[in-house]
């Protein structure tokens, strides 16, 4: 168990409160979050709940960028609710709940780093038609399931960068070059296979997006394991 202080438990319902407030999370999505940031404080430290918060704001920032037009396309999202924290947020809370188990480190930064490459890519390639990652030849409407876009794609490896910095300067890796290399690499994998399950399986139906999500993470989690080992 870290040690802790009681003020990071007050910081961390402010920011479930927050998040509430601010049309972010539904009630039960910032309820879930709040104990998942608890446990993981205890597990592995507030450092690395900051991470996560930082994955959040990305995330709530992309969502914001260019409301109207989303709404316009009938692409805002707005409102997030407790499955989609699971399916962004159950992996990075176990590796941080087992931090002390060698490589979950890296598990840890690169299921992050996923999630917020995801996010960004998808919230902000919206705005340049896409094209459909298993045929690239062929252009796709916004917001399609699988499809894919320069700026999009270049949006969520600023992400996974900035959450490769983050995890040096809160001390969560202490090589910055090991930590940007994990993230991005590891945020970039993930994020494609998002994309790949998408075109593949959501568009059947086969899967929702929750369980794209979730499998995306656990990629990225465990690419992160092993390049933190090369």
């Amino acid at each position: 168990m870290k040690d802790f202080n009681w003020i990071y438990i007050i910081i961390c319902i402010l920011i479930g409160f927050l998040t509430y407030n601010r049309c972010a999370l539904d009630f039960w999505g910032s309820l879930l979050m709040v104990i998942m940031g608890f446990l993981i404080i205890v597990a592995a430290g507030f450092n690395w709940l900051i991470l996560i918060f930082i994955f959040l704001i990305l995330s709530l920032l992309a969502t914001k960028y260019k409301k109207n037009y989303k709404k316009s396309m009938k692409l805002y999202e707005g409102r997030r609710n407790a499955r989609n924290v699971i399916s962004n947020g159950i992996i990075p809370f176990i590796m941080a709940s087992f931090s002390y188990y060698d490589g979950f480190l890296g598990g840890f930064i690169g299921s992050v780093a996923t999630a917020t490459a995801d996010t960004l890519a998808s919230e902000i390639g919206v705005l340049q038609t896409p094209r459909l990652i298993t045929d690239l030849t062929r252009e796709v409407k916004p917001g399609t399931d699988g499809g894919v876009s320069l700026l999009g794609t270049a949006a969520g490896i600023i992400g996974a960068g900035i959450i490769g910095l983050s995890a040096y300067f809160l001390n969560i890796c202490s090589n910055p070059l090991i930590s940007v290399k994990i993230a991005v690499i590891a945020g970039t994998i993930g994020c494609f296979m998002d994309s790949i399950l998408g075109a593949l399986f959501e568009r059947k139906n086969y899967i929702n997006n929750e369980q794209v999500n979730l499998l995306a993470t656990v990629t990225g989690a465990a690419a992160g394991i092993i390049l933190l080992h090369f």
